[in-house]
C-alpha cells in the first residue's frame, strides 16, 4: 500500500512538473514572438535584419540616404551639414561623458534667478559672444530654454501685463515676411494675455509685441523694430546672427535677445537656446514661465551644448594655425558661400525663378567686407501661370515651405540651405533644369 501511495504521489507531482513546463514553454514562445516582432531584429514591414544589413536611416539625422529619384525635403532647417566638420578633430574635442550620478538634482545655481542655468553653460555662452562680438556679453540676465522657442514663449508671456486677461489680450506682431512659426506659437496655448495680430507694417494699435528676426527668417534680411510706439516692447530674434550667415556688424544689445545652438553649431537635437534679457524683472518672470512649463531645462544637454561651445573658442583662441578643421564659422561660411553660388548659377539656368540680391557689408569678426550667405533661401517663381510655387516644387519632389505661411504671397518659397550636400546636390540639378 505504502508503494502505491508512493506511486500516486509522484504521478502527481510528475503532472505539476508538466504543467510547470509547459507554461514555461508557452511564456518563452510567447517572448520569442514579442521580441521578433517589435525589437531591432526586425526589418521594415517585418523581415528579419540580417547581420552586416545596412540601417535604413542615417543615425544622426533619422533620415534615409538620398538618390536622384529621391523626394528632397527642403522643408525644415535641418543643419546636417555641419556633421562633416564635427566628424573631424573638433569632434573628439567635443566629446563628453557624464557619470551616472551627476546632473541628478533639478538646481544647477540657487544663487542665480534661473537657478537650472549650468554654470559651465553660461560661461562658455558669454565667451563666445566675446569672441565674436555679435552681443553684449555683460549686463544681462541669462536664461536657458528648451530651443529659443520656448524662450519666445517665455518672453511673450513675460511682456504681457498681468490684467491682460480682464481687458483685450496683448497683440503680437511681426513684420511680413515672418517666421512662419512665430503665428502657430503665439495662438498655440490660446492664451487670454496675448494673440497673434499679423504683419507689423499693417498693425494699427498702441499696445504691443514686436518680433524682430535679424537676419529675417525667411529672407536673410536685416530688421530693425518697425513700430516706435512708446508701448511697443521689442523681441529680437538673432538665431542667425553669427559669422557663417552675415556679416558681424556691431555687438547687439537689445533688452531681449534670443540665440539658439542648432543654428550657430549645427546641434539641432540638443535642444538649447539662451537668452539675454537687461531687466532683472523680466528675466524673472520668464524663468517662472520656464520653470512651470518643464520645471528647468536638461543639464544633460546643457553639459552637452558647454563642451561644443568650448571646442568652438579653443579653436580660435588655442588652435588658430589648424585652419578650417578647428574653426567652425571658416568652415561653415565657405560651405555657405559654395552652396549659395551654385543656387545662384542654377537660378540662372533655369531663368523662371530669383532671389534677393545679396547684402554685403563690413564684418568685424572676419575683418574684411563680406556678403551674406542666409540659411534659408527665399526663392520666387517668375514663370506665369505658377502662382503656387510649394505646389509646383512638390510635384518635382522638391518639398520647400510655402510663402503663405511667413504672410507672403504662393510664388514664395523658403528653402533650407543647410541639409546635406548629397540633397542640396540634387536639389540644385533639378532647380536648373526647370524652364
Amino acid at each position: 500500500m505504502s508503494g502505491g501511495k508512493g506511486s500516486g504521489g509522484m504521478a502527481a507531482q510528475a503532472g505539476k512538473l508538466g504543467v510547470v513546463a509547459s507554461v514555461a514553454i508557452n511564456l518563452a514562445a510567447l517572448a520569442l514572438y514579442l521580441r521578433r516582432r517589435y525589437s531591432d531584429d526586425d526589418g521594415v514591414g517585418g523581415r528579419r535584419r540580417e547581420e552586416g544589413d545596412e540601417l535604413a536611416v542615417a543615425p544622426s539625422s533619422g533620415k534615409p540616404p538620398v538618390s536622384p529619384d529621391s523626394i528632397i525635403n527642403l522643408d525644415h532647417g535641418d543643419p546636417t551639414m555641419y556633421e562633416l566638420f564635427w566628424r573631424g578633430d573638433a569632434g573628439e574635442r567635443a566629446t563628453i561623458v557624464i557619470p551616472g550620478w551627476q546632473t541628478m538634482s533639478y538646481f544647477s545655481d540657487v544663487g542665480n534667478i534661473c537657478w537650472f542655468l549650468e554654470p559651465r553653460f553660461e560661461r562658455e555662452v558669454r565667451r563666445l559672444h566675446r569672441l565674436i562680438g555679435n552681443a553684449a556679453a555683460e549686463g544681462y540676465h541669462m536664461l536657458v530654454g528648451t530651443g529659443s522657442t520656448q524662450l519666445f514663449q517665455a518672453a511673450i508671456y513675460a511682456l504681457s501685463p498681468p490684467g491682460a486677461a480682464a481687458g483685450a489680450p496683448m497683440s503680437v506682431v511681426s513684420p511680413v515676411p515672418y517666421y512662419s512659426s512665430y503665428p502657430a506659437v503665439t495662438d498655440f496655448l490660446k492664451s487670454d494675455l496675448y494673440r497673434w495680430a499679423g504683419d507689423a507694417n499693417t498693425f494699427d494699435g498702441e499696445t504691443y509685441i514686436e518680433l524682430v528676426c535679424s537676419p529675417n527668417n525667411p529672407d536673410g534680411g536685416i530688421r530693425e523694430a518697425v513700430l516706435k510706439s512708446g508701448t511697443c516692447v521689442a523681441v529680437h530674434d538673432l538665431a542667425y546672427y553669427w559669422p557663417q550667415y552675415t556679416p558681424i556688424t556691431k555687438a547687439a544689445a537689445h533688452d531681449i535677445m534670443l540665440f539658439t545652438v542648432s543654428k550657430c553649431t549645427g546641434h539641432a537635437g540638443t535642444r538649447i537656446g539662451w537668452a539675454l534679457v537687461k531687466d532683472r524683472a523680466v528675466a524673472q518672470r520668464m524663468n517662472k514661465f520656464i520653470e512651470l512649463n518643464t520645471i528647468g531645462v536638461s543639464k544633460d544637454s546643457q553639459l552637452r551644448a558647454a563642451k561644443i561651445l568650448k571646442a568652438i573658442s579653443d579653436g580660435y583662441e588655442h588652435a588658430p594655425a589648424a585652419g578650417d578643421r578647428n574653426r567652425l564659422f571658416h568652415f561653415a561660411r565657405r560651405h555657405m558661400k559654395a552652396r549659395w553660388g551654385a543656387l545662384r548659377t542654377a537660378v540662372a539656368a533655369s531663368g523662371i525663378f530669383s532671389l534677393p540680391d545679396e547684402l554685403p557689408g563690413y564684418c568685424t569678426f572676419a575683418k574684411e567686407t563680406v556678403a551674406a550667405y542666409p540659411p534659408f533661401a527665399w526663392l520666387r517663381c517668375e514663370k506665369e501661370g505658377v502662382d503656387d510655387l510649394d505646389g509646383y516644387l512638390r510635384e518635382r519632389k522638391i518639398i520647400s515651405r510655402g510663402g503663405t505661411k511667413f504672410g507672403a504671397d504662393g510664388r514664395f518659397v523658403r528653402i533650407s540651405m543647410l541639409d546635406t550636400d548629397e540633397a542640396f546636390a540634387i536639389f540644385v540639378d533639378r532647380l536648373a533644369a526647370m524652364k
